[in-house]
């Protein structure tokens, strides 16, 4: 434990302060881009940068349409509306997750359940899901929907989510959602910037969601974006995260409940300074990744590193320990000693809201629970 923290220390030149698990870099056109938003009085939800943040995501992720929102978990909330879910639902998501996936699930109205993840990925298990499908599962033909044989409640949607940054099998989740009419929104908030199979994570489903939370790759400070190649969920989410307001010169007009969900301008004006900087940060953390593979390979701790057929972002670099007792020593240590580390989230089925839902056989999920831990994954000195 020692050595690493030595190691982690001389990566970051940081002998003896606190080295933070991930922290923005401010290196751009922040500062020009604010002054000007601030210059403008166009610091709300109406501005220049908030359209060209849409563009500019669109066409880094090589989807057809982006809508910005106050932050991932907002561009959750409505992708899932987007694709029909709602009261009474059930939609199916991974139970190693951030709380923001299963909690956009129930703003919806609808409970989540949750299915195992595969080792390799850290996501959603192709396997998993397909067995949960065929033998969970029935087709009923008058509302064209796939019922829970057990609830007797409709699926209505699948959310797979790229952990730290890592895609998921996600072509293969997909052949096995269509063949049960079952849309797929992916929960990307943690992946811009990584791909799978030469295609950008997000792009895969019918809409995926990015977060620009001040932890992610890029940041806005707070904010999220929806990304689909389908204009009318595209016009959709844009008409319900302005309040659903119709056009009008003076007249204030509304044709259904809203939400008050737009990425400010201010906001907007930060992301897409960062964004021209993210091929620079891609580069530089998956250096840093390289380096701590070359280092952990040396010892009895094992790297998480990238799936096969996968370029990925390396927003938090993950390392494996052997059982929860090392685990919990190694956290311990490093926190004690300045160099901030973090365990995987509290599954989902651990929790008291969620403790009740319906969930397959978890193995794997419990399995890395007890066993990973995020280490140092700022971008180091430019």
């Amino acid at each position: 434990m020692e050595n690493t923290i030595r190691f982690i220390r001389k990566i970051y030149n940081e002998p003896e302060g606190i080295i933070p698990l991930h922290v923005p870099v401010f290196q751009g056109n922040e500062k020009k881009y604010l002054l000007d938003c601030v210059d403008s009085t166009f610091v709300s939800s109406v501005g220049e940068y908030v359209n060209r943040i849409e563009h500019d995501i669109a066409n880094y992720t090589g989807a057809n349409y982006a809508v910005a929102t106050v932050n991932g978990t907002a561009a959750l909330h409505i992708a899932l509306l987007m694709v029909g879910v709602g009261p009474g639902d059930e939609v199916i998501t991974q139970s190693l997750t951030f709380i923001a996936t299963a909690n956009a699930i129930k703003y919806s109205g609808a409970n989540p359940i949750f299915i195992d993840v595969d080792r390799d990925t850290l996501g959603l298990s192709p396997d998993h899901l397909d067995q949960y499908l065929k033998n969970q599962t029935r087709w009923d033909k008058k509302s064209s929907k796939i019922i829970n044989k057990m609830t007797l409640k409709p699926i209505s949607a699948c959310v797979p989510m790229h952990t730290f940054g890592h895609p998921c099998k996600i072509d293969e989740i997909i052949n096995i959602c269509n063949r049960f009419n079952l849309p797929v929104i992916e929960d990307s908030a943690e992946s811009l910037g990584s791909f799978y199979k030469e295609k950008h994570t997000g792009t895969y489903g019918k809409l995926g969601i990015f977060s620009f939370n001040g932890n992610k790759i890029i940041t806005s400070g707070g904010g999220g974006i929806i990304i689909t190649d389908d204009e009318v969920l595209a016009r959709q989410a844009k008409h319900i995260t302005t309040t659903a307001k119709l056009p009008h010169p003076w007249k204030y007009q509304h044709d259904m409940i809203g939400y008050n969900y737009r990425m400010p301008n201010i906001n907007a004006a930060m992301a897409c300074a960062q964004l021209e900087q993210i091929d620079c940060f891609i580069k530089n953390k998956r250096l840093l990744a390289e380096k701590y593979k070359s280092y952990f390979d040396n010892t009895n701790t094992k790297f998480i590193s990238e799936p096969p057929n996968s370029r990925s972002n390396y927003w938090l670099n993950t390392i494996m320990f052997n059982d929860v007792v090392q685990r919990d020593a190694f956290l311990r240590y490093s926190n004690e000693n300045g160099v901030m580390t973090r365990p995987a989230w509290s599954l989902m089925t651990n929790l008291h809201m969620y403790h009740d839902c319906e969930k397959g056989d978890l193995t794997n999920s419990r399995f890395l629970e007890e066993r990973i831990v995020n280490i140092p994954s700022s971008v180091t000195s430019l």
